[in-house]
């Protein structure tokens, strides 16, 4: 493993003189309550002076530009182009470029790997302990059982175990990455990549202008939510990433700079990216179930090719209202008879495409199949399955929370299986999300009430009913008198 440096917060503002960060009446501190370091106001702000911080374009990384800099980088610009398209997308090309600096840093890598960058400094300023459900132990990890976190956390490990195999096998021929992979002196380790994960997963922001990006000094903030923001982010004329008062605000002397990681950011992607729970939630706001189509579809096959995203529906809160999202469940709820068609498309250069009917005509995938839905005269049946489909989902769910609750009885009460904070997550997740899903079943089974009383679904239920008698055959009753 890479050797992770560590230097005191009190360092940061040497290495933001150094490297042209404007501090206006703020300085970065370590926070009380563990809530590691934050942004606090020296003097009190000004509206008419709102801009509170700067940060060189130069400093930001993006996917422009970490392709900038491996145009006079080239062990950076190797180690790109080897690994094909994960260097194509913001998060692997910021990926690749930490675990550069990382390992250049590292007192135990005899050879360098990369050029020099103020990110060579900057990233012993930031922590190496974390609270995010990858760095639990496997014991920690059970007390998610029944949470929508559970499956997404499998999954994501076996995301990071197939990203650092490729990432292994497109690079250790490189004689730049020998510092990675050589079999004497190699150091780097899952554990190093999950590290700049986490470091991604838990800094990365929306930058206008710019779009994912990891920004030094402004990545210090803490999260608010609602009223509590008081700052938010913004690029300036100049390509530069600044800090600036949020409309309306203006905070004393002494008090917290806070943005927000995402009002809309349900409690499970909270503990899965950030690995805290805003205090503030009454409920879980947010969460995705997966969904399954059963194996008597004759269109199974297609329809899980035909859909690339993760099979399944989100429910969720928005200004108060509970909804769901999902295209998939519609995909799910229509066949054959109803006007649902696949066809196979050979393309010139030999490859082969899906496409998706309906009624006959050739629709824009997947997604477009609601608003084809909608047009339809059975609207309100297609409706009613999505419907019943959901809340039975639902209902598996709540059964699940319900049947592991005396279970995390049993892991919390033995002795140092657990870390109680991690324990403290687990319990307020579970608690969150069983809410939501109670609300969503009550709501959601009015929706099915309603529905069973609309003229179109009685006309498709009784005309069911009718095909499902049996039918008696013309005579039988005397099928035996030859007379």
């Amino acid at each position: 493993m890479l050797h992770w440096g560590s230097w005191p917060i009190n360092a940061l503002p040497s290495w933001s003189a150094l490297n042209n960060v404007e501090l206006n009446g703020v300085a970065i501190s370590v926070m009380e309550a563990d809530r590691g370091s934050g942004i606090v106001t020296l003097k009190d702000t000004d509206a008419k002076d709102p801009v509170l911080m700067t940060v060189p374009r130069e400093l930001v990384l993006s996917l422009e530009t970490i392709w900038e800099f491996a145009k006079s980088d080239q062990d950076l610009n190797r180690i790109l182009h080897a690994v094909g398209d994960f260097g194509q997308n913001a998060r692997g090309a910021i990926l690749v470029f930490l675990l550069i600096q990382v390992t250049a840093s590292s007192s135990d890598v005899a050879r360098r790997i990369g050029n020099a960058h103020p990110w060579y400094d900057y990233i012993r300023f930031l922590p190496t302990n974390f609270s995010m459900p990858t760095f639990w132990t496997d014991e920690e990890r059970k007390l998610l059982r029944g949470t929508s976190l559970a499956p997404a956390l499998r999954n994501k490990l076996k995301a990071i175990d197939r990203e650092f195999a490729h990432l292994r096998t497109a690079t250790e021929s490189l004689e730049c990455c020998k510092a990675w992979w050589d079999a004497d002196f190699g150091y780097l380790t899952i554990q190093d990549y999950l590290r700049v994960d986490a470091l991604y997963r838990s800094r990365a922001m929306d930058l206008p202008g710019t779009g994912l990006a990891l920004v030094p000094c402004i990545d210090m903030a803490n999260h608010g939510s609602g009223d509590a923001t008081n700052a938010l982010y913004e690029t300036n004329a100049h390509g530069n990433a600044i800090l600036v008062l949020a409309t309306g605000k203006a905070p004393k002397a002494g008090e917290e700079l806070l943005i927000t990681y995402g009002d809309d950011k349900g409690a499970c992607e909270m503990v899965f990216s950030y690995g805290f729970i805003d205090p503030n939630l009454e409920d879980a706001r947010s969460l995705f179930l997966g969904i399954e189509i059963p194996d008597d579809d004759p269109l199974k096959l297609a329809k899980i090719e035909a859909f690339d995203a993760a099979p399944g529906f989100r429910v969720y809160k928005s200004y108060g209202e509970l909804s769901w999202y999902g295209p998939f469940v519609w995909l799910q709820c229509v066949n054959e008879e109803d006007g649902l068609e696949f066809r196979v498309l050979q393309c010139n250069n030999g490859e082969r495409e899906l496409q998706v009917l309906w009624e006959g005509a050739i629709i824009d995938g997947v997604l477009a199949l609601e608003k084809c839905l909608e047009r339809s005269n059975m609207w309100d049946v297609f409706r009613l399955r999505a419907y019943v489909a959901i809340v039975e989902r639902i209902k598996i769910q709540l059964e699940a929370h319900e049947a592991v609750n005396e279970e995390r009885t049993k892991l919390t009460t033995a002795e140092q299986i657990v870390r109680p904070e991690f324990e403290k997550i687990a319990l307020a997740l579970s608690r969150l999300e069983a809410k939501l899903l109670r609300q969503a079943v009550t709501e959601f089974e009015d929706t099915i009430v309603h529905l069973l009383s609309t003229a179109e679904v009685k006309r498709y239920l009784n005309a069911e009913e009718i095909m499902n008698e049996p039918v008696q055959a013309v005579g039988n009753a005397n099928e035996d008198d030859f007379s």
